[in-house]
Parts: structure tokens; sequence; C-alpha cells
């Protein structure tokens, strides 16, 4: 209460009442650790950003900005999690803004708000779990080169790309794939509990849709921008602070990736980082090329 009469002393209004502020925290990108630059989107690299959000000083809202075409859905949960948990903790509510793409482990993490928007085209969706690889069993003997594999554990080189598929190992990662998938499903019941609007076999296939149909089907709320929606809701005085990862602008230049191995390579990288790091960059435009990105 003294700090409310003292400020309203103050000659100027924008002191006496300050305009609402919306701490912004962009989500954009794969999800999970790719390769050696360890670049995706994980909740250890996230964990300082989402606390200084729902810390913000005179934060009246925070928004969650969402691109990304997926990813880890360990990952997915985990932020999507810490999102929820600091938002009950501080009683301030998410709203989460669909980009170009929030699909699969991106809508994932869309569903931590209370309300989600999108673009009308944005790409929404895409409700589902994917394991994929590549079988090579008669590479080896066209080569004429002989493959030895020891083990310990029956099931220890299971789906080995060498050998060919064995039913039980299928149905194994098949059951995994199950669990995933209905882990997705009981969030995204949870976070849109009475909003849904299409059948659980239609929204939970793994297909995609574009924001108008997305908000047909109620996987949004609506359709609309970060600064249009803050405005309607808010005020015209609203303020968007972005909020960062906290680092001087010259400390995340100078920040050098993580070395893997225990031989360094030129520039003192591990030898196999290049080509890893060539491996994730092929599988994250692979990612994004999906959704015609």
């Amino acid at each position: 209460m003294r700090a409310r009469s003292l400020l309203s002393w103050l000659p100027f209004e924008r002191f006496r009442n300050p305009a609402p502020v919306v701490a912004v925290v962009q989500l954009a990108g794969i999800i999970g650790r790719l390769g050696p630059f360890q670049r995706g989107l994980s909740l250890t690299g996230l964990a300082g950003i989402l606390e200084r959000a729902f810390k913000r000083e005179g934060a009246k809202a925070v928004a969650v900005v969402v691109n990304s075409p997926g990813g880890s859905p360990v990952q997915s949960a985990l932020i999507a999690r810490r999102i929820r948990s600091l938002a009950a903790e501080h009683g301030l509510p998410v709203y989460a803004f669909a980009e170009d793409v929030a699909a699969s482990g991106g809508y994932w993490l869309l569903t931590a708000g209370d309300e989600i928007w999108a673009d009308e085209s944005s790409i929404i969706g895409s409700i589902g779990v994917v394991a994929g690889g590549f079988g090579f069993p008669e590479v080896l003997k066209r080569l004429g080169v002989e493959r030895r594999l020891y083990i310990a554990g029956e099931h220890k080189a299971a789906l080995d790309p060498f050998q060919p598929e064995k039913p039980d190992e299928v149905d194994h990662l098949r059951r995994i794939l199950d669990a995933t998938h209905e882990a997705f499903r009981r969030q995204v019941r949870e976070r849109r509990q009475g909003r849904l609007k299409g059948s659980e076999d239609e929204l939970f296939s793994g297909r995609f849709w574009g924001g108008r149909a997305a908000l047909e089907l109620g996987l949004v709320d609506g359709l609309g921008d970060l600064r249009t929606v803050m405005r309607d809701k808010l005020g015209s005085a609203v303020r968007l602070k972005l909020v960062g990862d906290g680092r001087r602008w010259w400390r995340r230049r100078l920040a050098l990736p993580a070395v893997r191995g225990a031989a360094g390579g030129l520039d003192g990288f591990a030898p196999g980082d290049f080509a890893s790091g060539l491996i994730a960059a092929v599988e994250e435009r692979l990612l994004w090329n999906r959704f015609g990105l």
C-alpha cells in the first residue's frame, strides 16, 4: 500500500499506472539435442529463460511463440510440464502462438498454453510418433564384407540395419511407439478438454492441418498474431518483452560447442563431430521439409 501511495505522487501517468507487460518466450527449432552442437530445444537450455519470463517484473501474462516441426517427445513433455508448473506457481496465464509450424512435438509445446492461437496458414497437428531407419541386409554380401558383431544380451543388437528384421523386435518397437503416442494423446485430451471437435481417430492419426482447419477441429482457440491478440486482451498500451538467455551478446558469440570424444581434431573438435553434425543437419532439414518449409 505504501508503494502505491508513493507512486500516486509521481507526475507521470506511466509511473502511476504502468502498462501491462507480457513476457515473450520463443521456442523455435527442432526439439531435442541434435549432433555435437546441441542446437535443439531442451529443458536444460530453456529452464533459465522460462524462469525469467514468469518472474518478469510487471508481467500480466506469458506468451510462448512456437515454430517447430517436432523432435524428442521427452523434451516436449518436459518443457510443456515446466511451463505449466511455473504458470501455477506464479499465477500467470499462458498464451501460445503458432508461427509457420507447430506440429508433432511442436504442437505438444502449444498445449502448454491456456489459449492457443495460430495464423491461418500455420501448420498444426501431426499428433503421432514415428521411428525410422534403413535396412542393408544384402549390402555386405554384395561387397564381400564379413560383419562381426559380438553382443551380451539377446536383444542388444535389435533392429540392426545390416540384419534382416525380426518380427518380435519390430513388435517391441511398436509397443514403445504406442505408449509414447498414448502419452501425447493424454496431453492433448487434458489440455484441450471440452474444446476438441473432431473424432480421436482423425485428431490422433498423425495428420496435420492449416490454421483454419485446426480451429474447426478445436486444436486451436483462434486465429491471430501475438501483438494483435495481446492488445485485444490487455489494451493497446501492452508491452511485449522478449526474454532471452540472459548472457551478454559477446558471451553468446564466444560460446563454443560441446566437444565429444577423447581425441581432439582440428580446432579442438573431436574427429566424429563433423560427420555427426552433418547427419543432424540432414535430419533437421528432413523434418522441416515434411511440412513444405
